[in-house]
Protein backbone atom coordinates (compact mmCIF):
# COMPACT_ATOMS: atom_id res chain seq x y z
CA UNK A 1 0.00 0.00 0.00
CA UNK A 2 2.90 2.59 1.04
CA UNK A 3 4.07 1.75 -2.23
CA UNK A 4 1.72 2.80 -4.21
CA UNK A 5 1.10 5.83 -2.29
CA UNK A 6 4.60 6.83 -2.63
CA UNK A 7 5.04 6.42 -6.63
CA UNK A 8 1.11 8.47 -6.03
CA UNK A 9 3.06 11.27 -4.47
CA UNK A 10 5.97 11.37 -7.21
CA UNK A 11 3.82 11.54 -10.04
CA UNK A 12 1.63 14.63 -8.53
CA UNK A 13 4.30 16.51 -6.61
CA UNK A 14 3.80 19.56 -8.76
CA UNK A 15 -0.08 19.75 -7.69
CA UNK A 16 0.82 20.33 -4.09
CA UNK A 17 2.77 23.38 -2.40
CA UNK A 18 3.84 23.30 1.37
CA UNK A 19 1.90 25.00 3.80
CA UNK A 20 4.32 28.04 4.81
CA UNK A 21 6.57 29.82 2.32
CA UNK A 22 10.00 28.28 1.68
CA UNK A 23 13.25 30.09 0.39
CA UNK A 24 14.39 28.12 -2.76
CA UNK A 25 18.10 28.09 -3.29
CA UNK A 26 18.09 30.83 -5.83
CA UNK A 27 16.55 33.19 -3.25
CA UNK A 28 18.59 32.23 -0.63
CA UNK A 29 21.04 34.87 0.60
CA UNK A 30 23.69 35.48 4.02
CA UNK A 31 23.94 32.17 6.58
CA UNK A 32 20.76 30.13 4.23
CA UNK A 33 22.60 30.14 1.03
CA UNK A 34 25.58 29.34 3.34
CA UNK A 35 23.84 26.34 4.84
CA UNK A 36 22.30 25.31 1.27
CA UNK A 37 25.75 24.96 -0.32
CA UNK A 38 27.34 23.02 2.85
CA UNK A 39 24.11 20.25 2.65
CA UNK A 40 23.67 20.31 -1.07
CA UNK A 41 27.56 19.28 -1.08
CA UNK A 42 27.00 16.63 1.65
CA UNK A 43 23.43 15.25 0.46
CA UNK A 44 23.65 15.72 -3.45
CA UNK A 45 20.98 18.40 -2.88
CA UNK A 46 18.90 20.18 -0.40
CA UNK A 47 15.63 18.41 0.02
CA UNK A 48 12.22 20.00 1.24
CA UNK A 49 12.18 18.39 4.66
CA UNK A 50 15.13 21.11 5.31
CA UNK A 51 13.91 23.74 3.48
CA UNK A 52 10.97 24.26 5.25
CA UNK A 53 13.11 25.79 8.03
CA UNK A 54 14.21 28.55 5.74
CA UNK A 55 12.64 30.94 7.55
CA UNK A 56 14.69 30.30 10.63
CA UNK A 57 17.98 29.19 9.55
CA UNK A 58 18.93 28.61 12.66
CA UNK A 59 16.79 25.44 13.24
CA UNK A 60 17.99 24.13 9.66
CA UNK A 61 21.53 24.27 10.81
CA UNK A 62 20.76 22.05 13.85
CA UNK A 63 18.20 19.97 12.65
CA UNK A 64 20.84 19.39 9.91
CA UNK A 65 23.76 18.72 12.42
CA UNK A 66 21.54 16.68 14.63
CA UNK A 67 20.91 14.16 11.49
CA UNK A 68 24.20 13.71 10.88
CA UNK A 69 25.35 12.98 14.79
CA UNK A 70 22.48 10.24 14.69
CA UNK A 71 22.50 8.66 11.01
CA UNK A 72 26.44 9.09 10.62
CA UNK A 73 28.59 10.14 13.60
CA UNK A 74 27.82 7.71 16.27
CA UNK A 75 29.87 5.02 15.14
CA UNK A 76 31.17 4.33 18.52
CA UNK A 77 27.59 2.37 19.73
CA UNK A 78 28.00 0.33 16.31
CA UNK A 79 24.21 0.45 15.58
CA UNK A 80 24.71 -0.24 11.74
CA UNK A 81 23.24 2.08 9.01
CA UNK A 82 20.68 -1.14 8.11
CA UNK A 83 19.60 -1.02 11.62
CA UNK A 84 19.37 3.14 11.25
CA UNK A 85 17.27 3.58 8.26
CA UNK A 86 15.36 0.10 9.16
CA UNK A 87 14.26 2.27 12.09
CA UNK A 88 13.46 5.44 10.26
CA UNK A 89 11.80 3.15 7.45
CA UNK A 90 9.40 1.84 11.12
CA UNK A 91 8.59 5.31 12.47
CA UNK A 92 7.35 6.72 9.08
CA UNK A 93 5.07 3.93 8.10
CA UNK A 94 3.99 3.90 11.57
CA UNK A 95 3.02 7.86 11.09
CA UNK A 96 1.79 7.27 7.43
CA UNK A 97 4.74 9.64 6.62
CA UNK A 98 4.96 8.51 2.98
CA UNK A 99 7.59 11.25 2.20
CA UNK A 100 10.10 9.76 4.43
CA UNK A 101 9.40 6.35 4.05
CA UNK A 102 10.14 7.04 -0.12
CA UNK A 103 13.86 8.77 1.58
CA UNK A 104 14.73 6.38 3.91
CA UNK A 105 13.56 3.43 1.56
CA UNK A 106 16.33 4.44 -0.74
CA UNK A 107 19.54 3.99 1.25
CA UNK A 108 17.85 0.53 2.50
CA UNK A 109 16.45 -0.79 -0.32
CA UNK A 110 20.29 -0.63 -1.33
CA UNK A 111 21.50 -2.05 1.86
CA UNK A 112 18.70 -4.87 1.90
CA UNK A 113 18.66 -6.07 -1.68
CA UNK A 114 15.54 -7.48 -1.07
CA UNK A 115 12.36 -5.79 -2.46
CA UNK A 116 9.94 -7.98 -0.42
CA UNK A 117 11.50 -7.01 2.74
CA UNK A 118 11.54 -3.69 2.19
CA UNK A 119 8.10 -3.96 1.27
CA UNK A 120 7.20 -5.87 4.43
CA UNK A 121 9.18 -2.95 6.40
CA UNK A 122 6.89 -0.38 4.66
CA UNK A 123 3.52 -1.62 6.18
CA UNK A 124 5.26 -3.32 9.17
CA UNK A 125 4.49 -6.76 8.13
CA UNK A 126 5.51 -8.32 11.48
CA UNK A 127 4.50 -11.87 10.35
CA UNK A 128 7.02 -11.37 7.72
CA UNK A 129 9.90 -9.29 9.54
CA UNK A 130 10.04 -11.95 12.38
CA UNK A 131 10.42 -14.42 10.49
CA UNK A 132 12.84 -12.55 8.08
CA UNK A 133 15.11 -10.20 9.99
CA UNK A 134 17.65 -11.17 13.06
CA UNK A 135 16.07 -11.11 15.99
CA UNK A 136 17.66 -7.96 17.78
CA UNK A 137 16.54 -5.77 14.38
CA UNK A 138 12.99 -7.47 14.85
CA UNK A 139 13.41 -6.05 18.39
CA UNK A 140 14.18 -2.42 17.40
CA UNK A 141 10.96 -2.68 14.58
CA UNK A 142 8.87 -3.48 18.36
CA UNK A 143 10.54 -0.70 20.20
CA UNK A 144 10.06 2.02 17.47
CA UNK A 145 6.07 1.08 16.49
CA UNK A 146 5.54 1.09 20.47
CA UNK A 147 7.51 4.08 21.10
CA UNK A 148 5.89 6.10 18.26
CA UNK A 149 2.13 5.05 18.47
CA UNK A 150 1.76 4.26 22.61
CA UNK A 151 4.74 6.19 23.90
CA UNK A 152 2.89 5.97 27.27
CA UNK A 153 3.01 2.02 27.47
CA UNK A 154 6.74 1.97 27.19
CA UNK A 155 7.75 0.50 30.45
CA UNK A 156 10.92 -0.84 32.12
CA UNK A 157 10.43 -4.70 30.18
CA UNK A 158 10.66 -2.77 26.78
CA UNK A 159 14.41 -1.53 28.33
CA UNK A 160 15.39 -4.80 29.62
CA UNK A 161 14.16 -6.62 26.53
CA UNK A 162 16.59 -4.38 24.42
CA UNK A 163 19.46 -5.39 27.23
CA UNK A 164 18.59 -8.90 26.71
CA UNK A 165 18.99 -9.00 23.29
CA UNK A 166 22.48 -7.41 23.85
CA UNK A 167 21.85 -3.98 23.63
CA UNK A 168 24.10 -1.47 26.13
CA UNK A 169 22.48 1.32 27.57
CA UNK A 170 24.51 3.50 24.84
CA UNK A 171 22.90 1.63 22.07
CA UNK A 172 19.49 1.59 23.75
CA UNK A 173 20.03 5.52 23.86
CA UNK A 174 21.03 5.27 20.46
CA UNK A 175 17.75 4.05 19.24
CA UNK A 176 15.63 5.96 21.09
CA UNK A 177 16.82 9.48 19.93
CA UNK A 178 16.64 8.41 16.54
CA UNK A 179 13.01 6.98 16.61
CA UNK A 180 12.33 10.18 18.65
CA UNK A 181 13.92 12.26 15.77
CA UNK A 182 12.18 10.54 12.86
CA UNK A 183 8.76 11.04 14.83
CA UNK A 184 10.23 14.75 15.24
CA UNK A 185 10.59 14.74 10.79
CA UNK A 186 7.58 13.32 10.36
CA UNK A 187 5.40 15.68 12.54
CA UNK A 188 7.00 18.21 10.35
CA UNK A 189 6.45 17.16 6.81
CA UNK A 190 3.08 16.11 7.83
CA UNK A 191 1.84 19.38 9.08
CA UNK A 192 3.43 21.58 7.00
CA UNK A 193 2.52 19.85 3.47
CA UNK A 194 5.66 18.74 2.59
CA UNK A 195 5.66 16.67 -0.94
CA UNK A 196 8.08 14.11 -2.73
CA UNK A 197 10.47 15.27 -4.57
CA UNK A 198 10.59 14.46 -8.17
CA UNK A 199 14.52 13.79 -7.67
CA UNK A 200 14.59 12.76 -4.17
CA UNK A 201 16.49 9.39 -4.99
CA UNK A 202 19.89 12.08 -5.74
CA UNK A 203 19.50 13.30 -2.17
CA UNK A 204 19.07 10.47 -0.37
CA UNK A 205 23.12 9.88 0.64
Amino acid sequence: MFWCIMMTATLHRQEFEMRINSIQESEAVGQLSELYSSIAGARGGVSDVLKLHSLLPETLKDHFELYKTLMFGLRETKISRKQLELIAVTVSACNKCTYCIAHHSVPLKQILKNDELLKAIQVIDLTVLKSELDPLDYDFVLFAEKLTLKPYEVCDDDIGKLRGSGCSDEQILHVTLVINYFNFVNRNVLALGVELEPDHETKCR
